[in-house]
C-alpha cells in the first residue's frame, strides 16, 4: 500500500508543478477544472496515472496558444465597445440604455444586459464623457455626448 501512496504522491506533486506554472489563479483554476474533466475519462486511457493528465495538458497547450480560454474566445467587453460608441457619432443623439443594448446587440454580437451597461454608462457621466438627461416621454435616463 505505502508504493500505491508514494506513487500517488509523485503523480500529484507531477500535476502541481504543472498547474503551478501558470501565475494567474483564474487560469491555474480552469487546469485543474479541465484535469477534473479529464479524471472522468480517465479509465479508458492507455497511460499510467499523472503522466496521462500531464501529456494531455502539454498537447492542449500546444495545440492551442491560449489555452485553456481558447475554447471560449472572448468577445469585447462592455466597457469596451462603450468606449468605442463614445468614440463614434453613436451617442450624438439621446440614447437610452435599452436602445445600447438593442445596438451592441445588432452591432458588436454582444448581447449585454441593461444592468451590465448601467453602472459604466454612470461612471462616463460622471466623468463628464457623457450627458445623463431624465427622458420627458418615459422619465428614464439617456445619454448623451458632451
Amino acid at each position: 500500500m505505502s508504493k500505491h501512496i508514494e506513487k500517488l504522491k509523485k503523480q500529484l506533486t507531477e500535476i502541481a508543478e504543472v498547474v503551478n506554472a501558470f501565475k494567474s489563479e483564474a487560469v491555474q483554476l480552469k487546469i485543474v477544472d479541465r484535469l477534473l474533466d479529464v479524471l472522468v475519462d480517465f479509465d479508458k486511457a492507455d497511460a499510467d496515472g499523472a503522466d496521462f493528465l500531464i501529456k494531455k495538458i502539454h498537447k492542449r497547450a500546444d495545440d492551442n496558444d491560449n489555452y485553456p480560454f481558447s475554447q471560449n474566445r472572448k468577445k469585447p467587453g462592455a466597457t469596451k465597445v462603450l468606449n468605442q460608441l463614445l468614440n463614434g457619432d453613436f451617442f450624438h443623439t439621446a440614447r437610452s440604455i435599452s436602445s445600447i443594448a438593442e445596438y451592441c446587440k445588432d452591432n458588436f454580437d454582444s448581447d449585454f444586459k441593461t444592468s451590465e451597461l448601467s453602472g459604466i454608462l454612470l461612471k462616463l457621466a460622471n466623468e463628464h464623457k457623457l450627458k445623463r438627461e431624465r427622458s420627458k416621454d418615459n422619465n428614464r435616463f439617456e445619454y448623451v455626448a458632451i
